[in-house]
């Protein structure tokens, strides 16, 4: 069987039902039992795309990456000869699921061909690190589980012998549903990454007097209010949100200055080295502000600039994705420590619930988070020979790279602290 749409889709969106589809004496925030059908289709204009995803966003509690904020921009900056599909799943005439899929052409040791199928990535290496975090299935809230497990046990039915389904940093509940699928469908799931978010649930700070920097351990509590006293002695400190694009704008250039500064300090090329990074993130910083889903901050001693931070802000949750930061040779100076702690002091003030860290590791990540779950990057497909010499490679190569790195440890001159 194939997963290519059939010939005769047309890629129209199917129109929610008119009238009312509830049963007498059922709730309204209830869903008649139904089958749930799955099809996949070719991605209509991004107007009609728009306006059925925002309406089902609006009937679904999706991370910030599945909302119309992140995914708009990033079908609107695809590189060429990206051709996305629209996966859809309908009940009870009702559009319940969404995701968007892209097919990847692959020869695996350079002879078998294969085709990735990639739940929100392009499989285009420069524009995948953008990064997709908290990935999944934009599903109607009353039937979220069910639908996540119709698409993806849909999905995994269809693939042929030697392709496969990519999923990258999935939320817990997307790879909970990938390994239901995996049971029932035979196919196997490799874990290509393991890794971790780490936040700050406002929750349990509230809980214990709602002092976060109180909460610290002592050796981090002690450096960040050395850091502060030191920056306090140039002049007024100020954490400053900005309340406009053009200055937001303007912080982002201020951010990517410092962020390039010191990642090639390190001897590597930083986010803005990618092509596709700054004209992505301006857009969705234009387009995002406006609705308070964007905030950057910046902190500055003396009218100096010490750090910036550009984070997410979707559903009461702070996601930091990334910073810029003034390194200089006094170590008892943290300017990126010190600028997290304002934010995260900021975003409790505003009542907000977290301050969301997300994956890849940081060395003041758990120096500062109290909450932890995993994010995990995994392919789904049939049990191949071929896959699973591909699995070995990628996780001896792993190895490598990681003997690499430690033999080098004393060559680089290290990162400093934050």
């Amino acid at each position: 069987m194939s997963i290519w749409p059939r010939t005769d889709s047309d890629g129209t969106l199917p129109q929610r039902a008119t009238g009312s589809t509830t049963p007498t004496g059922m709730q309204p925030a209830e869903l008649r039992p139904a089958e749930i059908q799955v099809a996949l289709r070719p991605l209509p204009s991004m107007p009609e795309l728009a306006r059925a995803w925002t309406e089902l966003e609006g009937r679904s509690d999706p991370s910030f990456f599945l909302s119309w904020t992140w995914i708009g921009p990033w079908l609107a900056q695809l590189p060429d000869g990206i051709e996305p599909q629209l996966l859809v799943a309908r009940q009870g005439g009702e559009t319940v699921g969404m995701a968007l899929l892209c097919p990847r052409l692959r020869r695996r040791f350079g002879l078998l061909p294969s085709r990735c199928w990639m739940l929100h990535e392009t499989g285009d290496r420069s524009y995948d690190r953008l990064f997709m975090e908290y990935n999944g299935i934009l599903a109607d809230r009353r039937v979220a589980d069910e639908v996540t497990d119709a698409m993806l046990h849909w999905l995994g039915e269809r693939l042929s012998a030697n392709d496969e389904l990519v999923l990258g940093g999935l939320t817990l509940a997307a790879e909970r549903a990938a390994r239901r699928v995996a049971a029932r469908t035979g196919h196997t799931l490799q874990l290509r990454i393991a890794d971790s978010a780490q936040w700050v649930d406002f929750g349990t700070v509230r809980a214990a007097g709602g002092d976060f920097r109180g909460g610290l351990g002592r050796n981090t509590r002690a450096a960040v209010n050395r850091s502060e006293r030191l920056y306090r002695a140039r002049g007024d400190l100020e954490h400053r949100v900005a309340t406009t694009v053009d200055e937001a704008l303007e912080y982002f250039a201020g951010l990517e200055v410092l962020h390039q500064a010191g990642w090639q300090a390190r001897g590597q090329a930083g986010a803005f080295a990618n092509a596709a990074f700054r004209p992505f993130h301006e857009r969705l910083i234009a387009e995002g502000l406006p609705r308070g889903a964007v905030r950057l901050s910046r902190v500055s001693a003396g009218g100096q600039a010490v750090g910036y931070l550009y984070n997410f802000v979707h559903r009461n949750r702070v996601l930091n994705y990334q910073g810029g930061f003034a390194f200089e040779a006094d170590n008892r100076l943290k300017p990126g420590l010190l600028s997290h702690v304002l934010a995260i002091e900021d975003a409790l003030a505003r009542g907000e619930d977290c301050y969301d860290f997300m994956s890849t590791p940081a060395g003041h990540k758990p120096l500062l988070s109290n909450a932890e779950q995993p994010m995990n990057w995994l392919t789904l497909g049939p049990d191949r020979f071929s896959r699973r010499m591909e699995a070995h490679v990628r996780r001896a190569r792993g190895v490598m790279a990681d003997a690499v790195k430690r033999s080098l440890r004393g060559w680089i001159a290290p990162a400093k602290g934050i």
